[in-house]
């Protein structure tokens, strides 16, 4: 079920959030009513982030051994067109 909290829940509720949060479930917090931030246990955003983290880790390894650079504009037309040509 997602749970939903005020922000307050954090300083007030502090043990309920952070049981929830150990449980595997995220916890979204909301500041007057509008969304504002979620809180994850270690180990699930470890999860969310790992496959980031080594591709970047890949990408800058890669990187050191080519010479070749390319600018912001290499890069995002070269994405265009393949998402173009799809």
């Amino acid at each position: 079920m997602i749970q939903i909290r005020p922000v307050s829940d954090l300083r007030n509720k502090f043990p309920e959030v952070e049981k929830i949060v150990n449980e595997g479930e995220p916890v979204y917090l909301t500041k007057n009513g509008y969304g504002a931030m979620v809180v994850l246990s270690l180990d699930l955003y470890a999860r969310l982030t790992d496959g980031a983290e080594t591709a970047l880790d890949e990408a800058d390894q890669a990187a050191a051994k080519d010479s070749r650079r390319m600018t912001h504009e290499d890069v995002f037309g070269n994405l265009r067109r393949k998402i173009n040509a799809q």
